[in-house]
């Protein structure tokens, strides 16, 4: 049975900041490389080529700069939550256990180890946050044929 003294929300909290985080400086570093391939291309007898990779890069730039967006905005999102807030029902930011599985009900970051120990992160929009939204201990949903029991909620 998974109960919450094997995996704080603290603990998982930190993890799922830590995993933010580096995707944050890898979109920063992802943009200086792109940017320094695109301002070093130098110009060359061929006007096409050069117009070509600098586009690629500029393009690139673009991309990994939605990628630094994305998550910083969730890294704002996640700030809201406090991990010391006890919940009666499943809402934002609570662990939820089903004494099979954990959930941080949170953002949708899949699956997440702590101390050997798995917890999914989900958001409220996914199918089986909808499903859990608002239930309290005791309760029961089915989900994808199974019937989950809200066991614990943290």
């Amino acid at each position: 049975m998974v109960v919450f003294n094997e995996m704080t929300k603290e603990k998982l909290y930190t993890k799922i900041m830590a995993l933010i985080d580096e995707r944050i400086e890898t979109a920063q570093m992802a943009i200086a490389s792109a940017k320094e391939s695109r301002d070093s291309e130098t110009k060359s007898s061929v006007g096409d080529k050069y117009e070509t990779g600098r586009t690629l890069m500029q393009q690139e730039v673009e991309k990994n700069r939605v990628q630094l967006h994305k998550a910083e905005m969730l890294k704002t999102e996640l700030e809201n939550i406090d991990v010391k807030k006890k919940f009666d029902k499943v809402e934002f930011g609570s662990l939820v256990s089903d004494g099979i599985n954990l959930y941080f009900i949170a953002t949708a970051l899949g699956k997440i180890d702590v101390d050997g120990k798995s917890c999914f992160c989900i958001s409220l929009a996914s199918p089986i946050g909808k499903a859990l939204h608002n239930k309290s201990v005791g309760d029961k949903v089915t989900f994808m044929g199974r019937t989950i029991e809200v066991v614990e909620i943290e």
